[in-house]
């Protein structure tokens, strides 16, 4: 190591310790600001005994220890640096250099480490109590020291039977000791292998959960498979560890995987297929090798089936070919079987709707209605106050007038909810309504067994993306009918797929559009602006500067703000103070910040970090974590075992210190999350718009500036200000407004359904 300056410590984001007084909170801040130190010429090594863990950020693995020099039992240093696994007791035999700190002095900056455990009887007694290993708390842990001394850990590795012989403990606790400890030591090993690959700690504990104790042992034979089959390590960690490991750049393995993850790639951005060439230059871009190496494996790829090519050169993964043949081949089925619903006069049902409904119906309402009783497969699209409820409730009513069998399924649970309160009757998850079996990770209800239902409606169906698609159309019985009901306005599918643009384009089916706008619509603010949004107009509407002009009896507030700083000050007062003081609510529960992008002062990150601090205590953090008792948060993957899915919201009630697991009310549901869960969830005092698609909130609040650009689009915006079911706040710049109602152009995706609807429909092959 040269001799020069550099800076030591350094952090983008402040990570609080609520459980450290004045003192320890200022020694927070040696990650959080840079401190300029002479290098010495070589680096250092120092040895000693892990005495006090005093501050420790469980996301990045910045520790500050306090540590006894070995042999020395009074002369003590702090060390800091990412040291992940250790716990209170440990010899660490450290490297890196000294530094002298102008506050809090002389210290040891690590730059790597290796750990021993404990060998002396008070060591490995406070080590054991520590409640590292599930099973073993203080009063177990000087059970197990008294007995067996200091071969204690030699016992627990080797001969864990033994434990028995310590009074209390049976063949069941024995049992779990063992297994906890074996896990405890698997994950540090892998934790401390990964520690120079900036993986985080909640993606460490999602690889334990998959993989177990084989996980470094995966890592080390086969990187590139955790890149394929863990969200969250993509293709460029996965590289980094190959290359470490000495794998070559034109390797095949490495290709093949570049290959894929550009693939997967385009899939997290919504597509389903991709042109040849726009393939070829990102997969250079990202292997960083010629492409006619790229070019050929492809074409070997192509040979062995597990690429498709299909109209106009798109290139597929073979997966998602057969996921959208199977789609078209099942609407097809759908479409030409015979219907099986008893006799129902059209004219004669509607005017029976329009008398129980009290208002005659309007045209395109008629249309509708007349469409989904005739057509097996029809579509309904509009906007907000089009109508939508009163044909979804005429309709529900008509064919329970003829004791038809209903099914009524949306995405989402809160979409489920809305479509429930909007017709009266239990509408369900499409994974509930389809009977999800996690222990088989299969539907109850498929192609074999397929629903007991002569009607299904579908409602938010904008969200449905390409697989759940196949999985709800093999489950569908040739006599059943299907509606689809969405607003082709919104932002598409999370997940790969473009489904409801695709089926209207395919001009294949019956598609009303929902475009008048009725009485109660009328007196929406919410919803005229919209339309507004959705027609092109981009004048924003009346802006204000002085939130003490706040009006309850609007629906809709601009409150323009000068910098990124202001907004998420104001969005602050508006949720943690005005707001819920103005309309008697509350401030978790019913007020949603809708942000279009994670980073930046007023990005999600910012505003759950402000929202947070205001609304819960730090006394109620818990540990090892950045959350708290009380918060709102997210989930971020669907966990079919717990039946928790992309994008519910619930509120953090309880946490078991002894355990390690807190409980979180789901949709009125309590889920219990254990420590390895924790990497799927997120704070949701602020959500991204793309998250909040199929919900509504009694409130919004919308952060809008131009350093959003890149995401300032028409339909974000619609979709943003349409999920505000009484009040809407957007706190920005005006020019922002604009940049997005002006942008028309959202993100094409490009997907393969176009051409299999011609090749299915025109009966060019009879299969695929």
């Amino acid at each position: 190591m040269r001799q020069g300056w550099r800076v030591e410590g350094g952090s983008k984001r402040h990570v609080k310790n609520p459980f450290a007084n004045k003192f320890f909170q200022k020694l927070e801040f040696l990650q959080n600001f840079p401190i300029w130190v002479k290098e010495e010429s070589l680096a250092e090594s120092v040895k000693g005994i892990l005495e006090r863990i005093i501050f420790r950020n469980e996301e990045t693995f910045f520790s500050i220890m306090e540590m006894h020099e070995e042999n020395n039992t009074r002369q003590t240093f702090t060390a800091c640096g990412k040291v992940p696994g250790v716990n209170c007791g440990e010899t660490l035999l450290l490297t890196g250099n000294w530094t002298q700190h102008p506050k809090f002095g002389r210290q040891f900056i690590v730059e790597s480490f290796s750990s021993t455990l404990p060998t002396d009887v008070n060591g490995i007694r406070r080590y054991l109590g520590s409640g590292l290993i599930h099973g073993i708390g203080k009063v177990y842990a000087d059970k197990i020291v008294d007995y067996f001394g200091a071969d204690t850990f030699d016992v627990i590795s080797t001969e864990s039977a033994r434990l028995r012989e310590v009074p209390g403990i049976g063949i069941g606790r024995a049992r779990s000791i063992k297994a906890a400890w074996d896990e405890q030591y698997a994950l540090r090993d892998m934790l401390i292998f990964l520690q120079s690959y900036n993986i985080s700690n909640a993606l460490c504990l999602r690889l334990h959960k998959v993989y177990g104790q084989e996980a470094k042992q995966i890592l080390q034979s086969d990187p590139y498979r955790v890149a394929r089959e863990i969200d969250g390590i993509g293709f460029k960690t996965a590289d980094k560890i190959a290359k470490n490991m000495g794998i070559p750049s034109n390797h095949i393995a490495r290709i093949d995987a570049g290959i894929l993850f550009t693939f997967s790639n385009r899939e997290l951005s919504g597509h389903t297929a991709c042109a040849r060439e726009e393939f070829l230059s990102s997969t250079q871009q990202l292997l960083e090798i010629g492409q006619e190496k790229i070019a050929d494996r492809l074409e070997t790829l192509i040979k062995f089936q597990k690429i498709n090519v299909i109209a106009d050169d798109l290139l597929q993964t073979s997966p998602m070919s057969s996921l959208e043949a199977t789609l078209v081949k099942q609407v097809h089925r759908l479409y030409t079987a015979q219907s099986e619903l008893p006799p129902i006069h059209c004219d004669n049902a509607i005017i029976w709707a329009q008398k129980r409904e009290g208002f005659t119906f309007a045209d395109e309402q008629i249309a509708a209605l007349r469409y989904a009783l005739t057509e097996k497969l029809s579509i309904i699209t509009g906007g907000p106050g089009t109508g939508k409820t009163t044909i979804l409730r005429s309709l529900v009513a008509i064919l329970s007038a003829k004791n038809i069998k209903i099914g009524l399924a949306a995405p989402t649970g809160r979409a489920a909810q809305k479509l429930t309160e909007m017709v009266g009757v239990e509408a369900k998850t499409i994974h509930r309504f389809l009977q999800f079996n996690p222990k088989t990770g299969q539907f109850y209800f498929n192609q074999e067994n397929q629903l007991p239902t002569d009607f299904i409606i579908v409602d938010e169906a904008s969200m449905i993306d390409t697989r759940l698609a196949v999985s709800l159309l093999n489950a569908i019985p040739n006599r059943a009918h299907l509606l689809l009901v969405g607003d082709i306005d919104q932002l598409p599918s999370v997940g790969a797929g473009n489904v409801l643009a695709d089926f209207i384009a395919s001009q294949r089916f019956s598609v009303t559009y929902l475009k008048q706008i009725f009485r109660q619509g009328q007196h929406s603010e919410i919803v005229q602006l919209a339309h507004t949004i959705i027609a092109g107009n981009a004048k924003p509407p009346p802006e204000m500067t002085d939130l003490d002009h706040i009006s309850p009896k609007h629906d809709f507030h601009f409150i323009v703000t000068n910098s990124p700083e202001e907004c998420t000050q104001t969005i602050q007062q508006l949720c943690t103070v005005l707001l819920p003081k103005l309309y008697k609510i509350d401030p978790i529960n019913d007020i949603q910040v809708l942000a279009p992008l994670h980073r930046g002062n007023a990005g999600i990150d910012a505003l759950n970090e402000k929202l947070q601090q205001a609304l819960t205590s730090p006394v109620k953090q818990i540990p090892w974590s950045h959350l708290r008792l009380g918060d709102k948060v997210i989930q971020l993957r669907n966990d079919y075992e717990k039946n928790i899915f992309n994008g519910d919201l619930g509120i953090i009630y309880h946490f078991d210190p002894n355990s390690g697991t807190i409980s979180v009310k789901f949709n009125s549901e309590s889920v219990e999350l254990s420590r390895s869960d924790l990497g799927d969830i997120a704070l949701a005092y602020a959500i991204s718009i793309h998250k909040s698609q199929g919900s509504e909130f009694p409130i919004v609040v919308i952060p809008l500036l131009t350093q959003h650009y890149v995401m300032l689009q028409r339909n974000l915006l619609y979709t943003a200000i349409t999920r505000g079911r009484n009040k809407v706040f957007i706190v920005g710049d005006p020019k922002a407004y604009n940049l997005a109602v002006s942008n028309k152009k959202s993100i094409t995706r490009t997907t393969g359904l176009a051409h299999y609807f011609g090749k299915i429909f025109s009966s060019i092959v009879d299969a695929l």
